[in-house]
């Protein structure tokens, strides 16, 4: 059991059930009205512990302490950070999520509040922190554009007065100082992408290459008289003749795609939507074109060895072993930059009710 780590599962699983009622009991204490009874240390304690929580994403922690104290929600650490700034700082989307409890005035009143050096909530995605969540992300080019993606969510809750406003220790708006922290990750992701995209139009030009010239010297070769595939009348030639335009016509358009890829100006922006449709499609459009020439390869085997089919068999097998590879290297690559792109599911705003959040008021609100 051991070997298969289920012993290891049942461990992970028992500690979490023991958390739980650790948990529980903390809630019976951390009511608002026995928080009152509490003295500094005690509330200095529990404050520490929740923007612990929030830098490591421990939203189960910080639901249950919300549900029983939601003014607990208010709180700042001591460089006057609420947990909301210091769950974006740290990118901890299910804590950010937790904003949706409140109602509209409240959310708007924390994307406004600042810390000690006046950095709203926006500034704070300009900001990195060793708890980042985009560090376990593959690649510079989908980390930027992961960082850009939540730069877009606060903008679109941000006010226009939030939007212009400066910090005091570099005095920039938050798209300056998000431009500025992420010039580094800008440069990896466009070398990133750049080599990503001239080695795949190596290896389609080289389809395109073979496949342009497998068409005009085609299996059995054409008929000295009237210059006609000998093969014509046989459906594996028709299967072949279709693979091999398939995969002319494919490699060619992944080549564009990649070429696009290569000449983009790789502003900001592009890494949220362009340059990742370019290199899914690239990228698709590829692995169909070394599908379509694997099966132009096995057509022209049976064309070729048609009482021979204990050599044409076998042989047609192995030509399922770069497809497998392509999909064991390169289509995760491709799936996650697909669901990044198309079905982002890192901010949800169906937040429980019971956490009664909407009732919470801001200092700065009142």
């Amino acid at each position: 059991m051991s070997n298969l780590g289920i012993h290891r599962i049942y461990r992970m699983k028992l500690h979490h059930v023991r958390s739980l009622e650790i948990l529980v009991c903390m809630c019976k204490v951390l009511t608002t009205k026995k928080m009152k009874n509490c003295d500094i240390k005690q509330k200095e304690f529990v404050e520490t512990a929740i923007f612990q929580a929030a830098e490591r994403g421990l939203v189960e922690f910080l639901t249950n302490i919300f549900r029983v104290n939601p003014d607990l929600a208010t709180i700042k650490n001591e460089k006057g950070r609420n947990i909301f700034q210091v769950a974006v700082k740290c990118r901890q989307a299910k804590v950010y999520n937790l904003i949706h409890g409140f109602n509209k005035d409240t959310r708007k009143t924390l994307m406004g509040m600042t810390d000690n050096d006046d950095n709203n909530m926006l500034h704070m995605v300009g900001l990195f922190s060793p708890f980042a969540q985009t560090n376990c992300i593959r690649g510079a080019a989908l980390q930027m554009q992961k960082e850009l993606q939540w730069f877009k969510e606060l903008e679109s809750m941000a006010s226009p007065e939030d939007l212009e406003a400066a910090n005091d220790t570099h005095a920039m708006k938050p798209s300056e100082f998000f431009s500025k922290n992420h010039e580094e990750l800008i440069k990896e992701a466009e070398t990133s992408m750049k080599e990503t995209a001239t080695s795949c139009t190596v290896a389609c030009a080289l389809i395109v290459t073979m496949m342009f010239a497998a068409a005009f010297t085609v299996p059995g070769g054409n008929n000295e008289d009237d210059g006609i595939p000998k093969f014509l009348n046989k459906r594996a030639f028709r299967v072949f003749i279709v693979a091999d335009a398939l995969s002319l016509f494919t490699s060619t358009t992944s080549v564009m795609f990649f070429l696009g890829v290569l000449t983009s100006r790789y502003a900001e922006e592009d890494f949220l939507i362009s340059l990742p449709r370019k290199m899914i499609l690239g990228l698709l459009t590829l692995f169909l074109s070394v599908a379509a020439m694997m099966i132009a390869f096995t057509s022209a085997l049976f064309l070729m060895l048609p009482t021979d089919s204990w050599i044409a068999f076998p042989t047609s097998l192995l030509t399922g072993i770069p497809i497998a590879s392509f999909i064991w290297m390169q289509f995760p690559f491709l799936v996650e930059i697909f669901i990044s792109t198309y079905i982002p599911r890192t901010f949800r705003k169906n937040v429980n009710e019971k956490l009664n959040l909407g009732r919470v008021r801001f200092r700065d609100a009142i």
